[in-house]
C-alpha cells in the first residue's frame, strides 16, 4: 500500500527507492487548457497545486483519462523516453471514446519532453527511473451534464521519480481468479480511465482482506481477461499466451512489449480466448505473470480458486518470467540493442 505524507515524500526525493511508488513528484509539471475550442498555450507550473471549480465535469461524472510512461537516465547520462509514441496514441484514443477534447499527437509529445527537460535533474539514476503521467480531465463546470460531455478540459504532465513497484525487491504474487464479476463495463475496459480501477476496487479489496492477496484475475464467462491493474500472460520454454485484444479489457504497452520481444528472442506467440482451466492445467508446469509499466513483468507464485491456493510451478518468479523481464529492462537502459525503435532521447 502506498501510504505516505508529504514530508515523508519530501525526504526520500535524493533517493527515490526509499519512497512507495509515485509518492514523489518532481517540482515542475507542464499544463493547457481547451477553451473555445483551442489549446490554450502550454505553461510550466509548480506540481503541488492544480485550481478547480467544485462543478468541474470530472469531479461529478469522471470524465478523465491518464497514461502511464517511463524515461530512463541511460550510462552516459541521457535521458531516454521508452514506448513514448505508443502512450500518445493510446490517451488519444480514450480521450475520443470518452468525448474529452483530444490532444495532438505532436502536442502531448512536445509537452511530455519539454516536462522532462524541465525536470532533467531529478530523473534518477538506473534502475530507478521517472514515471510520466499525462492526464486529461474535463473542466467544463455544470453539475447538469450527466448526459453530455465536458467541451472543456485540462491537460496536464506530472512526473515522479520511482524505484521499484514492489518494495523489498521482486516477489511471487498471489492472485485471485475472480469469475463472478468484471473489471469494468466491457465496451470500456480499452479506455485508460481512472472509473475502470475504481470499479475492480471493492473485489481487490476483499481479496486482500480474505487471502492477502495482491490482485484480481477478472475471468467473466470463465475467460481470463486481466487483473485490476495489469495485463495477464502465461509463459513456459516455448510460448507466450495471452487473451487476444478486444474493447474489454486494457491494451497494454508493456504486454505488446514483450510479445514483441517474445518473439524475437524465439517464444511461440499465441493471443485467444483462454479458459480458467486453462489457467490452472497451465501452472501446474508453467508460468504466469502480470504486465504493466510500474512493474514491467511481475511472476504470480499462486492462484487463489474457488477458496484454495493454487502453486503456479514451484511457487516462485518462473526463469521464463525473469528472463523476458531483464531483456525488456536492458533495453529500457540501453544495456541491450533496441532492434524496436522503442528507446527516444530526450
Amino acid at each position: 500500500m502506498n501510504h505516505a505524507t508529504y514530508s515523508e515524500t519530501e525526504t526520500a526525493r535524493d533517493d527515490p527507492a526509499t519512497a512507495p511508488f509515485g509518492t514523489v513528484f518532481a517540482k515542475r509539471m507542464s499544463i493547457t487548457y481547451f477553451k473555445n475550442e483551442k489549446w490554450t498555450e502550454v505553461e510550466m507550473v509548480a506540481s503541488d497545486q492544480l485550481t478547480l471549480h467544485p462543478g468541474a465535469h470530472v469531479l461529478h461524472y469522471a470524465s478523465t483519462c491518464f497514461e502511464g510512461l517511463k524515461a530512463y537516465r541511460h550510462a552516459d547520462g541521457a535521458i531516454h523516453t521508452f514506448r513514448i509514441g505508443a502512450n500518445v496514441t493510446r490517451m488519444q484514443q480514450s480521450a475520443r471514446l470518452l468525448y474529452l477534447p483530444e490532444p495532438g499527437e505532436e502536442r502531448l509529445k512536445m509537452m511530455i519532453l519539454d516536462t522532462l527537460k524541465a525536470n532533467e535533474e531529478e530523473v534518477p539514476e538506473a534502475p530507478a527511473a521517472m514515471y510520466i503521467r499525462p492526464t486529461l480531465i474535463g473542466t467544463q463546470v455544470c453539475i447538469g451534464s450527466a448526459a453530455a460531455p465536458s467541451f472543456e478540459a485540462c491537460l496536464y504532465v506530472l512526473l515522479s521519480p520511482v524505484g521499484d513497484y514492489f518494495t523489498g525487491g521482486a516477489r511471487p504474487l498471489r492472485i485471485v481468479l475472480e469469475q463472478e464479476h468484471m473489471r469494468t463495463a466491457p465496451h470500456a475496459g480499452i479506455v485508460k480511465t481512472g472509473g475502470n480501477y475504481a470499479s475492480a476496487l471493492p473485489h481487490i479489496m476483499r481479496a486482500k482482506t480474505e487471502y492477502q492477496a495482491d490482485q484480481v484475475l477478472f475471468c467473466p464467462e470463465g475467460i481470463a481477461q486481466e487483473t485490476g491493474a495489469a495485463n495477464f500472460l502465461l509463459i513456459n520454454d516455448n510460448k507466450i499466451l495471452t487473451k487476444d485484444l478486444d474493447e474489454t479489457f486494457l491494451h497494454g504497452v508493456t504486454r505488446d512489449s514483450i510479445l514483441r520481444l517474445g518473439a524475437h528472442m524465439g517464444y511461440e506467440i499465441e493471443e485467444r480466448p483462454i479458459t480458467i482451466e486453462e489457467v490452472l492445467d497451465w501452472c501446474r508446469t508453467g508460468e504466469a505473470a502480470l504486465s504493466g509499466t510500474a512493474a514491467v513483468l511481475a511472476g504470480v507464485g499462486e492462484l487463489v480458486h474457488n477458496g484454495e491456493i493454487v502453486k503456479v510451478g514451484n511457487g516462485e518468479i518462473g526463469p521464463n518470467t525473469e528472463k523476458l523481464r531483464q531483456a525488456l529492462v536492458d533495453i529500457q537502459l540501453g544495456n541491450a540493442t533496441d532492434h524496436f525503435g522503442w528507446v527516444e532521447k530526450v
